[in-house]
C-alpha cells in the first residue's frame, strides 16, 4: 500500500518521549485515518482507534469514557505506554475542554498515554485547539494529493492529475467518467459542506454557500468582484457574507479565495478574489466536458493547467507557511504572487494559447521580487513545476 511522506513524520513524534497531542488535519478523502491505520500496523506500542462519526454532538462525556478504557486497558495489559486515536473529534461538542482534562489529569498522573486526533476541516484549529489546548498540542496537516503522489500510488499521467486531480479515492472510477463526477459531487463536495461547514458553524443561507462553492469552481483561476458574484448568485445577500462563506470553503479544503497583492501598502479588504480551487477535481466534476474534449481544447485546457498550478501552490502555503496573491493593475496581471518573510515571488503561467503580456514587467519595475518564473510555454514545463514543493523557490 502507497504510503505518503507524513508516515514517518507522525510515526517519528509518537515514537518520542509524551510530549504533545498530535493533531492531524486536512480535508475530506485525503487520506488521515488510513495514513493512521498504517502507523498503528507499524507500532509495537497498545493502541485503541476510535471515531466519534456516529456519536452525538451533545455527548462530550463519550470522550471521557473513551480515555477510561485507554488507562484501563493499558492498566490490564501491564504496559508502559499508550496509544488513544480519536477520529472526526470535531463533531464533539465542547471536545476541546474534555481532551484538555483527560490530557492534564494523564499528565499529573504520570499516565503514559499518547494521543492523536484527527479532523477534516482547518476549522477544527479556530473552534477548540487554539482556545483550550493552547502549549498541548503538536499539528500536521495532510494536503490534497500532489502529482508526485498520484503518479506513483496510480500510474497517472500529468494529463490525468490536470484532469481528475488528486482524490484517491476517485482513482478507480476514472474510466466511467459519469460515475466519477457523481462520486466527487456526491461523496465528498455534498458531504465536505454539510457535515465540515453546516454542522460545525452557523450559516444562514446554506444554498447560497452551495451556489457559491458551484460557481468558484467554475471559474477557478478567473477574478470576480463579490458585487459580480452577487449578480450572477441572483441573492439579496452582502459581499461580508460571502467573503464568510469563501473562508468557511477554504478551511474545507474545497475553494479558496486570493487577495490582490499589495506590497508595503495596507491590503484592503474585501478586494475582488481570485478563485483557485483546493483540488481540480472540484472544477472537472461540476462541468459537461469530458476528458477527451478537454485535452484537444486549448482553451479549456489551459484553463485547467493554470488551475493544476494554483492548487498546487494554495496547497503548500498552508503547510509551508507562505502567503498566495494575485496582482492586477488595469490590464496588466500575474498570475501568484508568493510572500514568505521580506522574500516575493511572482509566477506567470502560460499556455500555449494564452497572449504575452507585459504584466510580470511592470510587476517587477514596482515590486522588485527575489525572483519571477515562468511555468508553460516558453518556460519551466508545468509537469516539472508540478513536481516541486514551492518552499524550495524561496
Amino acid at each position: 500500500m502507497f504510503e505518503r511522506p507524513y508516515l514517518k513524520s507522525i510515526k517519528a513524534r509518537i515514537e518520542e518521549p509524551r510530549k504533545f497531542i498530535q493533531v492531524i488535519l486536512g480535508p475530506r478523502q485525503v487520506g488521515k485515518t488510513t495514513m493512521v491505520t498504517q502507523l498503528l500496523s507499524q507500532l509495537s506500542i497498545s493502541n485503541l482507534f476510535e471515531s466519534a462519526d456516529a456519536i452525538s454532538a451533545t455527548n462530550p462525556t463519550w470522550i471521557a469514557q473513551v480515555w477510561e478504557s485507554a488507562r484501563l486497558q493499558m492498566k490490564a495489559s501491564g504496559a508502559t505506554e499508550f496509544l488513544l486515536v480519536i477520529d472526526e473529534i470535531q463533531k464533539i461538542d465542547n471536545w476541546s475542554e474534555v481532551i484538555k482534562q483527560q490530557w492534564d489529569k494523564d499528565t499529573r498522573e504520570n499516565t503514559n498515554i499518547k494521543v492523536i486526533i484527527l479532523g477534516s476541516s482547518r476549522l477544527l484549529i479556530q473552534k477548540g485547539l487554539t482556545e483550550s489546548l493552547a502549549g498541548r498540542f503538536e499539528a500536521l496537516y495532510l494536503r490534497h494529493w500532489s502529482y508526485v503522489e498520484m503518479q506513483e500510488a496510480f500510474g497517472w499521467s500529468i494529463e490525468q492529475y490536470v484532469y481528475f486531480g488528486g482524490y484517491p479515492g476517485s482513482a478507480s472510477l476514472i474510466n466511467d467518467e459519469q460515475r466519477w463526477k457523481n462520486y466527487i459531487r456526491d461523496s465528498l463536495v455534498e458531504t465536505s459542506i454539510s457535515k465540515d461547514i453546516l454542522m460545525l458553524t452557523r450559516v444562514d443561507k446554506p444554498a447560497l454557500l452551495k451556489r457559491l462553492f458551484e460557481l468558484g469552481s467554475l471559474y477557478s483561476g478567473q477574478i470576480l468582484s463579490y458585487t459580480k458574484i452577487l449578480g450572477q448568485l441572483q441573492d439579496a445577500g452582502n459581499t461580508t457574507t460571502l467573503a464568510n462563506y469563501l473562508k468557511l470553503l477554504s478551511d474545507c479544503g474545497l475553494l479558496g479565495g486570493l487577495d490582490k497583492y499589495a506590497g508595503d501598502i495596507i491590503r484592503k479588504r474585501g478586494s475582488s478574489p481570485k478563485f483557485q480551487v483546493y483540488n481540480n477535481a472540484l472544477i472537472t466534476s461540476q462541468g459537461n466536458d469530458t476528458y477527451e474534449k478537454a485535452i484537444i481544447h486549448p482553451e479549456l485546457w489551459g484553463r485547467l493547467v493554470e488551475s493544476s498550478v494554483g492548487a498546487h501552490l494554495i496547497n503548500h502555503s498552508i503547510s509551508e507557511r507562505y502567503n498566495l496573491y494575485y496582482w492586477r493593475d488595469g490590464n496588466y496581471e500575474v498570475d501568484f504572487v508568493l510572500e514568505k518573510g521580506d522574500k516575493v515571488i511572482g509566477l506567470e503561467v502560460k499556455s500555449g494559447m494564452k497572449a504575452d503580456n507585459a504584466g510580470m514587467g511592470i510587476f517587477t519595475g514596482k515590486f522588485h521580487p527575489e525572483k519571477v518564473l515562468l511555468v508553460g510555454t516558453g518556460g519551466l514545463p508545468y509537469d516539472e513545476f508540478l513536481k516541486i514543493n514551492p518552499k524550495e523557490l524561496f
